[in-house]
């Protein structure tokens, strides 16, 4: 009854070889039963049970005096007609998420009576979001309360006030989203735990990009038993920093090449396979995305609807640059990189994805990169990887790198880096070219 006044759950009462006069006066064998139940119990606990029986004696409900098949179906059909049940969909347009999702349900352990904490990780455009969205609605059902928190990158940066004061509207926030309260005021700074530890609460931090976010919003001890909070991230440190293991973390990795022409597919044509006569140029396009479902889903919008005359006419420019959407996605993981990080990446998608780490670490020893760190961090928020002691980088993130470079100026021999043989003939015969592009741009001929 407690959930009945509170969490507004529906109550539905089944009088089960009972009266229910018997039920709200505590009488008859009922009451009997009931005061063995009572032996040892405080009077405030036993007064609490009696009025939690009295209101549900109050409740109109079914009664078995009927016959007792009848009364099943009857309250089978009327559960069904108060649950909003729907067969699931969930996955019908997201090719590939069933068994991800699958997975990150079984690192929750949904029966445990533990808070969770687990963290989402990938590159951005891979499809974090996507997936923690679906599992969020799979699960919240099973949650007295529940939020999803979208996109709170850089949200409430210290910059925007004292700590005690981001604290306070922090927790304003998060509580303003779980009760659907519009701007709850937090009075001091225990009045989340205060609000919350009792209840079984889902929270998703969705694209967390600091660790002052996770401090303020993540924190077990603040939600009941039950309770579970689901991160998405580019940046596995801040999930070691908030000291979740490794089968507490789950990686989001890229869609097979069969799942990346679907997951194309139904954004260009609608279906999960190409029109006729357009199989040859969906292979391309998808290829050009490097799978990434992001990249995927705009290309797809982009060209649906298209002839395949404008098909071909658009992939030039698809396999030069990158469409904006795609860029804008990809460019804020740049964007919060140190000024040795970013050198280090452009570095990286000019020359040298493919090499061993090894190699890239003789080469820049002279800098001041500091490229065991840089390599690191750059791991980290998943703008590159390393396999086998090499270097990878997804190529939309090595064609965003080259893009950067190339924006720096009209002029080649003003930019960072040479990395056209064709620019840097040009440039030595008019003798243009910069000290440091020169000094980067020998790179190319040292490697190829």
């Amino acid at each position: 009854m407690k959930c009945r006044e509170e969490d507004k759950q529906r109550v539905i009462t089944v009088f089960y070889e009972v009266d229910p006069s018997d039920v709200r006066k505590q009488s008859g064998d009922f009451g009997k039963a009931f005061e063995k139940t009572c032996v040892g119990k405080t009077e405030e606990v036993i007064h609490e049970w009696r009025q939690g029986l009295k209101e549900v004696a109050g409740i109109a409900g079914y009664a078995s005096s009927n016959c007792e098949a009848d009364l099943i179906n009857e309250l089978a059909s009327n559960i069904m007609d108060v649950l909003p049940l729907t067969p699931s969909n969930d996955f019908d347009d997201f090719v590939g998420l069933e068994d991800r999702v699958m997975e990150m349900k079984t690192m929750l352990n949904l029966q445990t009576k533990e808070v969770k904490v687990i963290g989402i990780w990938g590159t951005a455009g891979i499809g974090k979001t996507t997936a923690a969205r679906v599992l969020y609605n799979q699960i919240s059902p099973g949650f007295s309360f529940s939020t999803f928190l979208e996109n709170i990158k850089g949200c409430f940066e210290r910059s925007c006030g004292n700590d005690h004061q981001l604290k306070l509207r922090f927790q304003g926030k998060l509580l303003s989203q779980i009760f659907n309260q519009k701007d709850i005021v937090v009075g001091h700074l225990g009045w989340a735990p205060q609000k919350l530890s009792d209840k079984k609460v889902l929270v998703v931090l969705d694209e967390v990009d600091s660790w002052w976010q996770l401090e303020e919003m993540a924190k077990r001890a603040w939600f009941g038993p039950g309770s579970m909070v689901i991160i998405t991230t580019e940046d596995r440190k801040l999930l070691k920093a908030l000291g979740l293991e490794a089968n507490q973390i789950y990686e989001m990795k890229l869609p097979t090449g069969y799942e990346a022409r679907q997951i194309f597919c139904l954004s260009a044509f609608g279906q999960k396979f190409p029109n006729n006569g357009f199989e040859h140029l969906a292979w391309e396009v998808t290829w050009l995305t490097g799978n990434l479902p992001l990249g995927l889903r705009v290309m797809g919008s982009y060209l649906r609807g298209l002839s395949k005359d404008e098909w071909k006419d658009a992939l030039p420019s698809l396999r030069s640059s990158l469409h904006g959407e795609i860029e804008s996605t990809l460019k804020l993981s740049y964007n919060v990189l140190s000024d040795k990080e970013k050198t280090l990446f452009l570095h990286i998608a000019c020359f040298f994805v493919g090499l061993e780490v090894d190699q890239v670490k003789s080469i820049l020893e002279k800098g001041d990169l500091n490229v065991n760190h840089g390599l690191q961090t750059l791991a980290y928020r998943s703008l590159i990887s390393i396999e086998s002691r090499y270097v990878r980088m997804h190529s939309l993130l090595v064609q965003m790198g080259k893009e950067i470079v190339y924006g720096q100026s009209a002029e080649p021999g003003k930019r960072q880096f040479l990395t056209k043989a064709t620019e840097i003939s040009e440039i030595f015969e008019v003798n243009t070219v910069s000290s440091s592009s020169f000094l980067t741009s020998r790179l190319l001929f040292l490697l190829s």
